[in-house]
């Protein structure tokens, strides 16, 4: 017996790789349905270098799409290794194409944006393997294929014929124990053709299945066995088989390397800034979105906060201890001022109270100071000499009057800063006399910078004297206007408040007295605050939801600029879920760039702004806050892009343009 009969024999006997029966394929055109196969049988076995011949329209580039696993039979069977392809899910198929397929296109379809090296890389990205290795790997088949110089060259930089052996060195990175090669010499000169041809017929004598598609027949006959398609059937197989089978590669698939979630993650970010640099100033507009979200949340913000915290510290600055009992009911407040409920003897009562630190009677209005040419209109507040101790405001200058100088309604007077400066510009106050309603008085200190009230009153423009003082020399009154309570244990000022109100319904037999919890003050303040706050951040976090926004559109732009990319990356074994990894890394990627350029912008608009007098307030609240979201606009925003991705057939990804 012959040699090649021997090998024709050894053929029969062994299992096929390949086996399809009655295979046949329809497409859907609006409401034509066109058959483009029609009912397919044959087999190929491990070891063979098989031609597909046919003309263009023959449907032997659909009958190559459904042998590599990128779509499936309309009816009929495609058995792989005896297993049933056509039951296989996406992700089964994704792991055939993986690990059994290479492919070898008539365009190459290498990826623009990588370096021939990282083409090749690709298949070995989903099959997991390391990255030293899979780079190692891909280097040692470019310099077996003469590409030992274009590790880091570009698709655009290599000639046509380079770009061929890119992709069949791509084709070998996880094995290629079935070569795919569709008109893999259609784009190119007749030499760069004859040096693929003679590659492929190398690796079939290496043991790889080869399966070349072409309507060349002078190509054709470069294969051991010609399979001649016409009209979507087989109607040539000479069915010669010139290669012993026991050199052929092991069919069998290996077990599938389970990666770690850190790095898929890796790798997606690494493909990701490689896809964005690609298209640099769309990336920028991109960013552009969320950096103005992300700093001005940060920035408003931080305005609101630092206006809240000058709030605060004004009234913290006035006491945070203290109860203001002001006459006239609750129902009548606005008229406090012409109602004589409150007394001294009601001062002296409540600051023999417990708990109680000073109770300072207190009484004001508006009077005309004088000193030499100067005059200046201010309010006048009538006191004890507790003042200082109870509101926690001392004179800078001098000092305060004492209680006998309240006793003997002594006329001194204590200025505030503002006063002091208009009455005495650049002089010192301490020892002067000033008129006040054509009465004399010493000017024995000046009251320490208090600056704006919470109300934005000016503080510092204001005169104090003895209340005994103000009230019989200047106006005419025993009746005070407010008591002011201290209270030495703020974690008690509410039972305080309860006593002294019980203690003053007493005194006057009726509620004709009022009392503010300063503590009180400060809560509603605050919650009042608040609400400008987040009414700012609000505003602000609608810049974000634009940004947001903006990614979406342009990753659906990638999407569908990127279709023949996503298409390659499934024919060389990408599963759904890496395709959908890949462009929601590639969406989070940008929102978190945008998120650290939008924080440092927000950070140093909120200093300038500081710079320029605007209360602010850096807490680390906000900028995590601001920073979670763009990093979650990135994946909600970027969810739906990748779903439609993923979801892509690959037969028609790849013939996307």
């Amino acid at each position: 017996m012959s040699a090649s009969k021997a090998a024709s024999s050894q053929a029969q006997a062994a299992a096929p790789l390949i086996e399809l029966t009655g295979v046949t394929k329809s497409f859907q055109n609006g409401e034509l349905t066109v058959q483009v196969l029609h009912g397919v049988s044959l087999k190929i076995y491990p070891g063979e270098f098989v031609a597909l011949m046919g003309a263009s329209g023959s449907g032997k580039s659909t009958l190559m799409n459904i042998l590599g696993c990128l779509d499936r039979p309309s009816t009929g069977h495609y058995r792989f290794m005896g297993q049933d392809v056509s039951a296989m899910g996406p992700d089964e198929l994704a792991r055939l194409r993986r690990e059994a397929f290479g492919f070898v296109f008539q365009s190459y379809n290498l990826i623009a944006g990588s370096s021939a090296v990282e083409n090749v890389e690709m298949p070995a990205t989903y099959l997991g393997m390391p990255a030293h290795e899979r780079r190692a790997r891909a280097e040692e088949l470019l310099r077996r294929l003469g590409l030992g110089e274009r590790f880091d060259h570009r698709p655009s930089q290599l000639s046509g014929g380079q770009q061929q052996r890119v992709s069949i060195a791509r084709a070998l990175m996880n094995g290629g124990r079935i070569i795919l090669a569709d008109e893999p010499t259609g784009a190119l000169d007749s030499r760069s053709g004859r040096e693929v041809l003679a590659l492929l017929k190398e690796l079939a004598e290496l043991g790889h299945t080869v399966i070349l598609i072409t309507h060349d027949k002078e190509v054709a006959l470069h294969a051991h066995r010609l399979i001649e398609i016409r009209d979507g059937l087989v109607v040539a197989d000479n069915g010669d088989v010139n290669v012993p089978l026991t050199g052929a590669m092991a069919p069998g698939l290996g077990n599938e390397v389970v990666t770690s979630v850190i790095d898929d993650a890796q790798e997606a970010a690494r493909t990701a800034i490689r896809a964005l640099r690609a298209n640099f100033f769309r990336t920028v507009l991109t960013l552009l979105g969320i950096v103005i979200g992300v700093g001005s949340v940060i920035a408003m913000l931080a305005v609101g906060n630092g206006a809240k915290q000058q709030v605060l510290d004004r009234i913290s600055a006035m006491g945070t201890n203290l109860l203001i009992v002001r006459s006239g009911a609750p129902n009548i407040r606005g008229r406090g001022d012409t109602i004589a409920t409150l007394m001294p003897a009601d001062a002296e009562a409540i600051a023999e109270m417990p708990n109680v630190l000073a109770a300072v009677p207190e009484l004001e209005g508006r009077v005309t100071v004088r000193f030499g040419s100067f005059d200046v209109q201010t309010q006048m507040t009538g006191t004890g000499a507790d003042f200082p101790q109870a509101r926690n405001w001392r004179a800078s200058v001098g000092h305060f009057f004492s209680s006998d100088d309240v006793i003997s309604y002594a006329t001194v007077v204590v200025l505030g800063r503002t006063v002091a400066d208009s009455l005495f510009p650049g002089g010192d106050a301490v020892g002067h006399y000033v008129m006040i309603k054509n009465v004399m008085f010493q000017v024995i200190g000046i009251m320490e910078v208090r600056g704006a009230s919470p109300f934005g009153t000016d503080q510092d423009d204001v005169v104090f004297m003895p209340y005994t003082t103000g009230g019989m020399r200047l106006l005419g009154q025993k009746y005070l206007r407010t008591i002011t309570v201290a209270v030495e244990d703020v974690n008690q000022i509410g039972d305080t408040q309860e006593q002294v109100e019980t203690l003053l319904a007493a005194r006057h037999r009726t509620i004709d007295f009022n009392i503010r919890n300063q503590a009180s003050l400060i809560a509603t303040a605050s919650e009042t605050q608040n609400t400008l706050t987040v009414l700012l951040g609000s505003i602000a976090a609608i810049s974000l939801l634009v940004g947001g926004i903006g990614v979406m559109n342009i990753m659906l732009v990638n999407v569908t600029e990127r279709t023949r990319e996503i298409g390659i990356r499934m024919a060389t074994g990408a599963r759904q879920r890496n395709i959908m990894q890949q462009f929601l890394t590639e969406a989070m990627v940008v929102s978190a760039i945008g998120g650290v350029i939008g924080v440092i912008g927000g950070l140093l608009t909120a200093a300038a702004l500081s710079v320029w007098g605007t209360a602010i307030a850096f807490t680390p609240g906000p900028v995590l806050l601001a920073f979670g979201c763009a990093f979650a606009t990135g994946l909600i925003f970027g969810y739906m892009p990748a779903r439609k991705a993923a979801r892509l057939d690959p037969v028609v990804a790849l013939a996307s343009e």
